[in-house]
């Protein structure tokens, strides 16, 4: 759109946040505005050969930094920042994952205190093709490569958290934060609720790809070049963050113990269905116990994040979110030309 402002924000190494809260905005934005930004991968670029390893290259706990936080004007609490994703693009060719010690799905971890040794540092360095959109998998012990296709998303997107408080970007909770959920790609509006005078909303942790649940707890982590729309809706709240696709409604729960990070995506998911849909509460929960998907996101970070989604054609023709997302999508097609 021609009328469309955009914002173009390339951070320097210095320029980042590592929290949600706590940090100064670096722009304050009008409802509408484009961001065309540049994230760093989780590494913040230091991981780089497969000699780079984490502990050595990287300095707990300024891991995951965040481009922004964007003060958006006329945000309060009780409202809803909605971010359309028009595209996300890895900036680099290259991308990078690692075993980090006492980190993952299948380790003893700091809270899961066992007595085998640690699992050792190993880097595996990923070659992405832009063109074909491929991210090729080479073994660290054998001649085995395998490529697997590019499914570029965010692993990181949220507002300054309720309550005062200062959240790690390693974190996910209800204010969003390292969910880690490859639904969070190109195509998507995701709705976060407003906290905080501004919501201070901050995006990074780009991943080439993803498997569901992170199981080692590190993707394919790469810098990328994103472009988001954000709106803002007032006066509707949105008490876990929400993600609609051209084809889906999702929420997410993040928690631990993982069952209860389903339980929060499951209610959010009926509450959702009672609120925009029509339905009763105890007609919503039967319909979503025969309907949902329920992917994992992460099951490694602080917090475990689960996925609950239904598929928008199953549902009665009504309209979500005050229908931001089909306006933002139509907008979204026309900045891509």
């Amino acid at each position: 759109m021609s009328d469309s402002r955009i914002l173009t924000v390339r951070p320097e190494p210095g320029e980042y946040a590592w929290t949600f809260g706590g940090a100064p905005p670096v722009a304050r934005i009008a409802p509408g505005t484009v961001l065309d930004l540049y994230t760093e991968d989780c590494f913040a670029g230091r991981v780089r050969s497969e000699k780079d390893l984490v502990s050595e290259v990287c300095e707990f706990p300024f891991l995951n930094p965040q481009t922004g936080p964007f003060h958006i004007e006329g945000a309060e609490r009780g409202d809803t920042v909605a971010v359309h994703f028009v595209s996300i693009e890895p900036a680099r060719d290259w991308a990078a994952s690692t075993t980090v010690p006492l980190f993952g799905a299948l380790t003893s971890t700091h809270t899961t205190a066992t007595l085998q040794p640690p699992l050792p540092e190993t880097v595996w360095i990923w070659q992405l093709d832009r063109t074909r959109r491929t991210a090729l998998f080479r073994a660290r012990d054998s001649d085995i490569e395998i490529e697997l296709p590019m499914d570029p998303m965010h692993g990181t997107v949220g507002v300054a958290p309720a309550n005062l408080e200062v959240r790690s970007a390693l974190v996910p909770d209800a204010h969003g934060g390292n969910m880690d959920t490859p639904e969070m790609r190109a195509g998507v509006t995701c709705y976060l609720g407003v906290n905080v005078e501004g919501a201070l909303l901050s995006l990074g942790d780009g991943h080439a790809r993803q498997g569901e649940g992170e199981t080692c707890g590190v993707a394919v982590e790469c810098a990328m070049n994103t472009v988001v729309i954000v709106e803002l809706l007032k006066g509707l709240a949105t008490p876990w963050p929400r993600i609609e696709s051209d084809t889906h409604i999702i929420s997410t729960g993040s928690a631990r113990p993982l069952e209860d990070a389903f339980r929060i995506s499951q209610l959010d998911l009926v509450q959702w269905l009672v609120r925009d849909y029509g339905f009763s509460e105890l007609d919503a929960y039967q319909f979503a116990t025969q309907a949902v998907e329920s992917p994992l996101a992460n099951v490694c970070d602080t917090n475990y994040t689960c996925v609950a989604k239904i598929r928008k054609e199953w549902l009665p023709a009504r309209e979500t979110h005050r229908g931001v997302h089909d306006r933002l999508r139509e907008t979204a097609v026309a900045l891509l030309g």
